[in-house]
């Protein structure tokens, strides 16, 4: 990866990242951090988006487990970190680490 995509990827991440945490907090503020989840099992539609996120988070965990021991780094502060947070923890994770395989 040259420097121009690897600081064009940071500047899309940190972006995400930014407009993400805003909507989390909005929505922490509005429901709780319960309610977030609560509101999903109130139709198979809210159930979907659930079960799919779960599925891209362990899909993401595998890969950044693999990543981080590739690289010398623990893992488990970012699976837990990820487990608390959500997407949150894997864009943070992204942001701070360059990929072991780059």
């Amino acid at each position: 990866i040259n420097h121009t995509e690897f600081i064009m990827r940071r500047i899309v991440l940190i972006i995400t990242l930014i407009a993400f945490l805003v909507l989390t907090t909005l929505a922490v503020l509005q429901h709780g951090y319960a309610g977030i989840f609560m509101q999903q099992f109130q139709s198979f539609g809210g159930a979907q988006v659930l079960v799919d996120l779960v599925i891209a988070l362990t899909l993401f965990l595998i890969w950044m487990w693999n990543d981080a021991k590739a690289a010398g780094r623990n893992p488990l502060p970012w699976v837990f970190l990820t487990l608390a947070l959500g997407s949150i923890g894997a864009l943070i994770y992204l942001l701070v680490y360059k990929s072991a395989r780059e």
